[in-house]
């Protein structure tokens, strides 16, 4: 199998990585580097290709699109200080209220 080839990703896989590129699209990185970043996130959360038969299954790992997310980057550098701060004083609270 040449390196590239999506045959072993399930149908599942496939749309999750479509649907990854286009944020990063949105967010403004090239389609190449887009589609290179999607297929990282995708291999990361569920081990690479799945192959088919029982009990061949594992958890999937949602830790890599929760890292993507909370880096936040430039995007939230261009908003303003009193915003982000509002932001924070916000999140703050809601894990405040979430632990008790």
């Amino acid at each position: 199998m040449p390196r590239g080839d999506k045959s072993s990703y399930s149908g599942k896989q496939k749309r999750q990585a479509e649907h990854i590129e286009e944020g990063y699209e949105r967010r403004g990185t090239s389609k190449k580097e887009a589609e290179r970043r999607a297929w990282a996130t995708v291999n990361a959360e569920t081990g690479g290709g799945k192959k088919k038969g029982s009990g061949r299954g594992k958890k999937k790992n949602t830790k890599p699109s929760r890292k993507g997310g909370k880096a936040g980057g430039r995007a939230s550098a261009r908003r303003p200080a009193a915003a982000r701060s509002r932001s924070a004083k916000k999140a703050a609270r809601t894990r405040k209220r979430r632990r008790g």
